[in-house]
């Protein structure tokens, strides 16, 4: 599937959360709420997302918490009760979540520099492929657009994203890194 076929499906990333903050830690699957920064955010993408020319007619979460609550802030503005969906997660970042970035590239360089290289066979010490992020997210996109409430707005995750928009680029996952996702960006399919 490439993203040109999820006509329909805006994708958006959490607000900020404390892991977000440098020194930045893996997060995955670790459950970080927002902080008062990422609520701020979450109201401005809220009054951007209300001000679409065409209205959103389906909301969509991850279920961890900073996507989930990223969502209801949303929902609250434009009338939709977000439905959750585990498959919109960031990847499982194995035994790296919770650390440092800065850590795991003095304690594990070989790793760290693997990981920056990215690319359909890499995987999260004890975590998950990248290859299986994608098709995980690959899966919910398409049953979102398969409800058939489009246009959708599915809050998620900055890997999550970024797995989408390597669909769509020739060197495929090799290209993770080359894409930035800010918190609170807004990315169509």
């Amino acid at each position: 599937m490439s993203p040109s076929s999820l006509n329909g499906v805006l994708l958006a990333r959490h607000g900020e959360t404390d892991d977000n903050r440098q020194p930045i830690r893996f997060q995955g699957f670790r459950d970080t709420p927002l902080n008062d920064t990422g609520r701020a955010q979450a109201h401005e993408l809220a009054a951007r997302v209300a001000a679409l020319q065409e209205p959103i007619r389906s909301l969509w979460a991850s279920d961890l918490s900073r996507a989930r609550e990223t969502a209801e802030i949303v929902g609250a503005r434009i009338g939709l009760e977000p439905r959750l969906d585990a498959r919109l997660r960031e990847a499982s970042r194995g035994v790296w979540e919770g650390r440092r970035f800065i850590d795991v590239k003095r304690e594990e360089p070989g790793q760290f520099a693997a990981w920056m290289r990215a690319g359909a066979s890499w995987r999260f010490p004890g975590g998950e492929s990248l290859r299986e992020q994608q098709e995980r997210v690959v899966a919910a996109l398409s049953d979102i657009e398969a409800a058939g409430e489009l246009p959708a707005l599915a809050v998620c995750h900055g890997g999550s994203i970024r797995v989408m928009l390597c669909l769509r680029d020739p060197r495929g996952l090799d290209a993770f890194h080359t894409f930035e996702v800010p918190n609170v960006a807004v990315v169509p399919l």
